[in-house]
């Protein structure tokens, strides 16, 4: 049979999806289990997340790891977590790879030990110019933080005369934040019902779509991930213009 040509086309998926990994404590707390289960079970999320991202046909994936206010959190908290990365990156590395995944690791390295600085640098040296999907991991992170280091760069820059004050525009100082390179998110998911960027992307999210879920991290899956993207797809991203509707809101 001919195809009907008044069939409206398939939404293109969000380019770029961030995630605000959360609620691993809660989900190891209602099954009387240690937090580092959670977070355990929340590194399984993660493996599922980045295979459907594939599927779906994103192109970036950026997932918020540990943040830099994460520090304030217990001590064997923090080894566990620390510990973790150690361990997904060692054990997931090389299946990444094969996959054609890119894995590129924002943050500060200040306080992070230096076998797990090595593991990352490893880790986007190994995957560097994959095809598939580029997997950002925010660790140790903070979007504060990031503004005001680039804001300190290129001021220096500045004052060594690499660059004058009237050519800093917002694209220049994009360039210098961590994600220099990295479209911004089109779409940011945050689960567990709370409802704060929590200092995740504060640039480079000014226009981004949210989607807000209770489901708990660990039990994210892909069909969270896809309900995610159909709601995305039927939004009407107006970047500060009118609706695309006639009779729209202003």
């Amino acid at each position: 049979m001919p195809s009907d040509a008044s069939a409206k086309p398939e939404p293109a998926p969000p380019r770029h999806v961030a995630i605000i990994m959360d609620g691993n404590g809660r989900w190891a707390k209602a099954r009387h289990l240690p937090r580092v289960m959670g977070h355990r079970a929340g590194v399984a999320a993660v493996r599922t997340i980045v295979r459907a991202a594939q599927d779906l046909g994103i192109e970036y994936l950026t997932l918020y790891g540990f943040s830099s206010e994460n520090w304030k959190r217990p001590v064997t908290e923090v080894n566990d977590l620390m510990g973790l990365l150690r361990f997904y990156i060692r054990d997931d590395l090389e299946e990444l790879h094969k996959q054609g995944v890119e894995v590129r690791v924002i943050g500060a390295k200040s306080r992070l030990e230096g076998d797990i600085i090595d593991l990352i640098e490893h880790a986007q040296t190994r995957t560097r110019g994959n095809p598939k999907l580029k997997f950002v991991i925010a660790f140790n992170y903070g979007g504060q933080d990031e503004i005001v280091e680039a804001a300190r760069r290129v001021a220096e820059d500045v004052q060594a005369g690499k660059l004058k004050a009237d050519a800093v525009t917002r694209e220049v100082f994009t360039s210098y934040l961590a994600t220099a390179g990295i479209p911004d998110p089109d779409l940011v998911i945050r689960t567990s019902g709370e409802r704060r960027l929590s200092n995740f992307l504060i640039w480079q999210t000014a226009y981004s779509e949210f989607v807000f879920t209770d489901t708990l991290w660990p039990d994210f899956n892909k069909v969270h991930l896809v309900a995610a993207v159909r709601e995305f797809q039927g939004r009407d991203r107006r970047f500060g213009g009118l609706p695309a509707a006639a009779g729209g809101r202003t």
